[in-house]
Order: C-alpha cells, then structure tokens, then sequence
C-alpha cells in the first residue's frame, strides 16, 4: 500500500510538476473564491431565479463557444506564453470585479459580463493544461499526473468555496476578488520560472483552420465519441439544476448566510476528493454505465432532499453525497472520451467534450432558472431530480464505449510512390485502392468496409465511396478524398492498429496474392 502511494504520488518528486501543479491548485483555489463571491453577490443584486441562474450560464457557455477553437490554439501555439497571456485576462477580471464591488458601482449586467469573460479564459485555459501534461512527466507517470491534477482540482472545489465564503462574509466581496487576483500572481510566476523545451517546427504542422477541420471531421465520424456527448449532455442538462439553484436554496429554503454558501460549496469539493477515493473499488463493481446510473440517483436522491428544507448540517451531509455523484459521473465520462481518443486529435476531442459538458450546464442552468421563476424553487428541484432519474433509466440502454481499442499509430501504410516532389498545399487528393472481391463475398466485405470508412473519415477524408467496375463486377474499387497532400501524408501517421485490424479484416475477402493496388490521384 505505501508503495503504491508513492507511486501515485512519484510526479510530485518532479520539481517542474510540482511547482506548476500547487501554482495550478492555488490559481483554482482562487477561481473557486471568486465564483462564490459571485454567487452570493447576485442575489443581493436580484432576486429574479433567472438572473441567479444566469451567472451559471455566462460561466460555462463561453467554454461552449471556444472549447474547440481553444483545442486547436493549445497544439499550434507555444502553451507556455498562451497560458501566461490566459492568467493575464483572468487577473484582468478579478481586478475589474474588485474595483466596482469597492465602489460599490458594480450591477447585474457588469457581473454577469465579466464573468462571461472570464469563463473564455478558462475556455482557453483548459484544454492547454490538459496538452502539457506529456511534457512535465515521464511517459511512465502520465496516468499519476493526469490523476494528481483531478485530486488538485477536487482540493480546490473543497478548500476555495470554503474560505471564500469566509472572507466574503468577514471582508466582503472586493477582498475575495482580490485575493483571486493574487492567486494568478503564483501562477504566472511558476509559468515565467518553467523553461519549455522549444519544439522543432514540422513540415507537416497544421495551420488553424485547418487543424479545426481535421478536429470537427473526427468528431464527425466517431459514433464512440458521439455515444459519449450523448450521455454526458444528458447528464448535464438534468444535473445543472444543483448548481443553478443551490444559491437560492441556501439563502431562501435553508436561511443561510454567504459563509454556509461557502461551507456548502466546500462540502460538494470534499465529497468529490471522497467519492475519487472510492472510485477504484466502484470501478471494481460497476461498468462506466453502472456508474452514470449511480452517480445519476444519487443527484436526484440529493435534489429532493432540499425540498424539505433540512437542517443546515444535514444540507452539508447531502452536499457531500452530492459530491460523490459529481465526480463520479465526471471522471466516468472524462475517462470513456479520453480512451476513445487517439494522441492526434485528443485535445480537440476532449474541446468537443468540454463544449457539449458546459453547453449543457450553460442551456440547463438557464432553462431551471426560468423554470424556478415560474413554477417556484421546490417544484423546480423535484422537476429535476425527475427528469434526471427517468432520464437515467432510459438512456442506460445506450451503452458507453469500452475504450479498450488500440489506437497508438501503426504506420503499417506504405510511403506514396512520387514521380517528382508534390508541394503540401495541393489537392484535393483522391486516393483509389483495387480490391478483387467474389461474389458470394460482397455483402460481407461491403460490410468490413462500412466499417472501415468511419475510420478513413475520422483519420482525414472528406468523402469516401466503393464503386465496381462496369465491365467486371468483381474489380471494386474504394476511393476517397482528402483536401491536401499534406493532410494525407498526416494521414499516414494518425492511422491506428484498430484501423489496421478492421483493414485486414476487409482484406480477407481480397482474391489473388498481391496485395490491392493502391493509387494517388492530385487534383490539376
């Protein structure tokens, strides 16, 4: 047991991980401050649920908005100065929110404005501290850091709500913002302090746009990845109405000040450091839709609950369990995207997630807060706990990917045979392959190949077909288009060993002892 702590704990012993992880704990500990002075401080300005609810939504819907732009910035920009500039913007808010709360000019549409902009900072952010990961640790420690930067993330839900709400309530609003202003001062000191190794350029980087093509074609194409937005937007949408309302709820049904907002907020975070200390042993017992499930009840048993309006330690009780289901159902279907994903498009994979995550919270926490201003705060929360109970049953038939499929690059595809150089830019480029497929054999290898397209497409082709030969009905050919030479020679490199199994699956049903012919036809 005391060696497996230590190695779960061994990328600590990296001083550059180290310093940029507790950097990265204390910048979220002041994040966590700042969203409960926030919070709390909207229902001093309104009383309208819509209005409350709106400051959920203009946190999470700008990551809606630039998640996938922010997936293509991190793999083509130096993260490094990115996230230096990111932190800036982020101070920048705090500072502005500061200097109005202190004034005491600060209203409905300037909070929820700066918070807007300051849920686009961290739409930029997250999705470059996921990609730098794989550079602080050895590959061997990958999986303890990614596992370190959750338990860091889970202290700072549990830690910064917590003393937010004390310094909101002993201070007031203008120290709890500023004391998150301070919090980025450690972060962008560590950033300045890490010495990044420069990266070589590539004759085959991606330009922007054309990263955020290649991204949205596989996002496109994977019914896995699809399977997984589903049930997370799901999820989401249903389980926003915790977030949406637990100010109201606080304040109005359970007679709160801003410090037991705090301490509530503070419960959610610890009971998500508890829920992540269990998860091995649930993962031993339940399947990731078992957990969803789970996970899923657990929210609703919790929704319900304040409806009566519990004794103030009994809320606290029900935020811990509230925390347990969060992660759970957060890490379930971190874990399914990130094991559907190749090493290529992983961090404009994962954009697409958070996008549809924050969407989902964004167009949820609105929808419950004219929901609450309509029918009244109980009915809402029993609204919810219904809808994500029924919703939980239903779509647990939809089963999640198991992710177990092997998809390091195989780079079992040949080199193109050139006549004379090709500049990357031409195309598009139409590439045939010449199967020789009997008869009996077409309906299944139509169906290997059917299987195969999806994996062309995700790979980098924009269209994709089987034709056969007019004259020999067993000569079938399999083209498809890809919009660059460059793009196709990426193309080679982002090939998998799951795309050369359903390959040689396909080609089982080929006649004769060459293998098909394969040409590359450029566009004049």
């Amino acid at each position: 047991m005391a060696e497996a702590q230590r190695g779960s704990f061994a990328p600590l012993r990296i001083p550059v991980f180290a310093v940029l992880w507790g950097a990265t704990v204390l910048g979220n500990i002041g994040s966590f401050m700042r969203d409960v002075a926030s919070g709390w401080l909207i229902t001093d300005l309104s009383a309208s649920p819509a209005a409350v609810a709106m400051i959920q939504t203009a946190a999470t819907l700008p990551v809606f908005l630039f998640a996938i732009p922010a997936g293509v910035l991190s793999d083509i920009l130096d993260r490094r100065r990115f996230l230096i500039f990111v932190q800036f913007i982020l101070a920048g808010v705090s500072l502005a929110l500061m200097a109005l709360s202190s004034s005491g000019t600060l209203t409905v549409e300037y909070l929820i404005a700066l918070t807007f902009v300051g849920g686009i900072g961290a739409a930029l952010m997250g999705p470059t501290w996921q990609s730098i990961v794989p550079e602080l640790v050895p590959r061997e420690q990958l999986r303890n850091a990614v596992a370190l930067n959750s338990l860091g993330i889970n202290i700072a839900r549990a830690v910064g709500p917590a003393v937010g709400g004390l310094i909101l309530a002993s201070f007031g609003a203008a120290v709890t913002y500023g004391a998150d202003a301070l919090s980025y001062v450690f972060v962008i000191v560590a950033l300045f302090w890490w010495r990044r190794p420069k990266t070589e350029a590539s004759e085959l980087s991606e330009s922007f746009f054309g990263a955020f093509r290649a991204g949205l074609r596989y996002a496109r194409a994977s019914r896995e990845l699809h399977l997984v937005l589903l049930r997370a937007a799901v999820f989401f949408i249903f389980a926003s109405a915790a977030w949406a309302l637990l100010p109201l709820v606080a304040r109005q049904m359970l007679g709160g000040t801003a410090g037991f907002y705090g301490v509530l907020m503070g419960a959610v975070g610890a009971g998500a450091i508890l829920g992540a200390l269990l998860l091995p042993k649930l993962r031993a017992r339940l399947s990731a839709d078992g957990l969803i499930l789970m996970a899923s009840l657990i929210t609703a048993l919790v929704l319900v609950a304040l409806v009566f309006a519990p004794p103030q330690w009994m809320a606290a009780v029900l935020m811990l369990a509230l925390g347990i289901g969060w992660i759970t159902a957060l890490t379930t279907l971190n874990g399914v995207a990130q094991a559907v994903l190749p090493n290529w498009v992983r961090g404009r994979g994962l954009a697409v997630y958070l996008m549809v995550f924050n969407g989902a919270m964004a167009a949820g926490s609105l929808a419950w807060g004219i929901v609450a201003q309509a029918i009244g705060l109980s009915s809402t929360l029993v609204a919810g706990a219904a809808g994500l109970a029924v919703a939980a049953v239903v779509f647990h038939r939809i089963r999640l990917p198991v992710g177990d499929a092997d998809l390091q690059p195989s780079n079992h595809w040949p080199e193109p045979l050139l006549s004379q150089p090709v500049t990357h830019d031409r195309g598009p480029v139409m590439i045939q392959i010449a199967y020789r497929i009997r008869r009996k054999d077409r309906a299944a290898f139509v169906s290997a190949m059917q299987r195969l397209s999806a994996e062309r497409r995700k790979d980098g082709a924009y269209a994709w077909g089987l034709q056969e030969h007019s004259s020999d009905d067993e000569h079938i050919v399999e083209w498809f288009l890809v919009e660059s030479w460059a793009e196709h020679l990426r193309q080679h490199q982002r090939v998998s060993h799951a795309d050369a199994d359903l390959q040689s699956e396909a080609l089982r049903y080929h006649q004769g002892l060459e293998r098909p012919v394969v040409h590359h036809f450029l566009a004049l």
